[in-house]
């Protein structure tokens, strides 16, 4: 693939995943929206790797990792920010952890964290 298709599909799947996202959240689906911020972001970073870094992302999850790799500054509350929100790619995906995670997705606790990840997108995106 060229870089120019590279950096498309990225932006696509991160756009598509962010509207899932807003779409789960809003109905209801609490965990599954968080699951789907974490997919906008990583989506997102990975854009950001193929647009600076000239190359195919690394196939991983960890959004602190894939900040790294994409060359962010970010404070230490922007990663541990990121570092929770990573924790939703494993809670999303595992029977184990999904009722742990649905618990932990109060009505706050995704309010909080779905307009953190707002937040996270819109700083990703001025950054390019």
């Amino acid at each position: 693939m060229l870089k120019e298709e590279i950096i498309a599909h990225w932006k696509r799947l991160a756009d598509e995943k962010w509207l899932t996202a807003e779409s789960l959240v809003k109905s209801g689906r609490r965990s599954d929206g968080l699951f789907f911020c974490h997919l906008a972001i990583e989506c997102k970073l990975k854009e950001i790797i193929a647009l600076t870094n000239n190359e195919e992302p690394p196939r991983i999850h960890n959004l602190v990792v894939l900040a790294e790799t994409a060359k962010l500054n970010f404070d230490p509350e922007r990663r541990q920010i990121l570092n929770e929100i990573t924790t939703f790619n494993i809670a999303g995906r595992y029977d184990d952890y999904k009722d742990k995670f649905y618990k932990r997705a109060t009505p706050e606790y995704t309010e909080k964290y779905y307009n953190l990840s707002k937040e996270i997108l819109s700083w990703l995106s001025s950054v390019k």
